[in-house]
């Protein structure tokens, strides 16, 4: 009972008061308090007052929207009109030729019957460069890499070197007994395709020139496209074929046979080496593409009309095709999707050649309606506004677009 008595009274004693803090607790007690988030005026546990609320972002929403610039990209415009013509009198009217090109020195040639002109397109002036034989005609031409030199094709089979700053021919590499229609340049070695369906690699270095021959058609070759890398070679012939070559072997690497028509059109993409584009003539209409590495068909699209070449834009994922009947024009594509971005409906006939500037922004087309155009269809998006061909008027914008000096210099004649 004492013990409980003693207990009891210790519990009832007065309890000291809490001493008052001075300032260095003070500031303690008030930085704890602001670290841990706790106001010191109000009580940690209080009835009837609402719990916090916890904000949340829903991250579905935050990270599923699609968020788009503030800038507008503005579309590009294509001109659905020449910027230039000049006038080709004489140019043979045979799809199986092959007549124009453009050189890295941004000088075009073009055969008109007998003759090669070239046009400088940085000056504007137009040159006779070389003539075959009364009794011989100009049937394909091809610039080297560099522009140095023009590999000339006749009808009698030759195949003719000539040196563009002297205008001179260097040699004559015979050998042929049908017309060479088309030639392809790979550095040292030009190939030619005949009529009788041969090609041969001329090695213009030696006396012996003819180095190779390959036979994998049994009718006339319209269409040979060496590889930017060399190491491929690609020939379409009227037999309706498609074979593709390595150049370790005489033999085809594959032959395709899906045309229905002639193929002349055949173009390597600049931007995906193995992707080959071919187009067929009037009784086919159709471009297939190919994958040369597993020798498959990646797409196909129907033109519409006889395709008479392929040109591949290297700015833009898009390509150019040109046509003969029924619509003689030419048309841009977009690749892979295939959807036709633009016509350009400029010729009166079937266009029958076409070269792209050294800069790849301008299109010369010829056709059987005896005119050279120009059209300046990718232009670069990093030269808005620049003269088509890297110059290729050498006037400015403003004497281009209006002004005495571009209506006489917009038509002009090659001869």
């Amino acid at each position: 009972m004492e013990s409980a008595t003693a207990t009891f009274s210790r519990i009832k004693e007065p309890v000291e008061k809490p001493k008052p803090l001075d300032a260095d607790e003070l500031a303690y007690q008030a930085k704890m308090a602001q670290a841990c988030g706790v106001a010191i005026d109000q009580r940690i546990l209080a009835f009837n007052v609402e719990p916090p609320t916890i904000e949340r972002h829903d991250l579905r929403t935050t990270w599923s929207r699609m968020h788009r610039p503030n800038t507008k990209i503005a579309r590009r415009r294509i001109p659905t009109v020449p910027e230039k013509v000049l006038d080709a009198p004489g140019l043979v009217d045979d799809f199986y030729l092959n007549l124009l090109d453009w050189s890295s020195r941004n000088i075009l040639a073009i055969a008109l019957d007998r003759t090669v002109y070239i046009w400088n397109a940085d000056t504007g002036s137009v040159q006779e460069f070389c003539s075959t034989a009364e009794d011989d005609l100009v049937t394909s031409l091809q610039w080297t890499l560099d522009g140095s030199y023009l590999a000339v094709g006749t009808a009698n089979g030759d195949a003719q070197i000539w040196d563009v700053d002297s205008a001179s021919k260097v040699r004559t590499m015979r050998g042929r007994n049908s017309r060479v229609g088309v030639l392809s340049w790979d550095r040292h070695i030009v190939s030619s395709g005949a009529r009788d369906g041969s090609i041969w690699h001329h090695d213009v270095r030696v006396a012996n020139h003819k180095v190779a021959e390959l036979l994998g058609h049994s009718s006339e070759i319209c269409g040979l496209k060496w590889r930017p890398d060399g190491q491929m070679l690609a020939s379409g012939g009227n037999d309706n074929l498609v074979n593709i070559w390595d150049v370790r072997s005489t033999t085809p690497r594959f032959t395709k046979s899906e045309h229905m028509a002639a193929v002349k059109a055949i173009a390597w993409c600049p931007w995906q080496l193995n992707l080959l584009a071919t187009g067929g003539g009037t009784a086919d209409r159709t471009v297939h593409f190919w994958n040369t590495t597993t020798a498959g068909k990646v797409t196909s699209v129907n033109t519409g009309s006889q395709v008479t070449s392929i040109v591949w834009s290297r700015e833009y994922k898009e390509f150019l095709t040109s046509h003969g009947f029924p619509d003689n024009q030419l048309a841009i594509w977009s690749y892979p999707s295939l959807r036709k971005v633009a016509d350009l409906p400029g010729h009166d006939s079937r266009v029958l050649h076409t070269a792209l500037s050294p800069d790849g922004q301008t299109v010369a087309s010829t056709a059987s309606d005896e005119n050279l155009k120009f059209w300046k269809v990718f232009e670069s998006r990093k030269a808005k506004g620049a003269l088509a061909g890297a110059g290729a008027t050498g006037i400015s914008a403003d004497d281009l677009a209006d002004g005495p000096l571009a209506k006489s210099y917009a038509r002009m004649t090659i001869r």
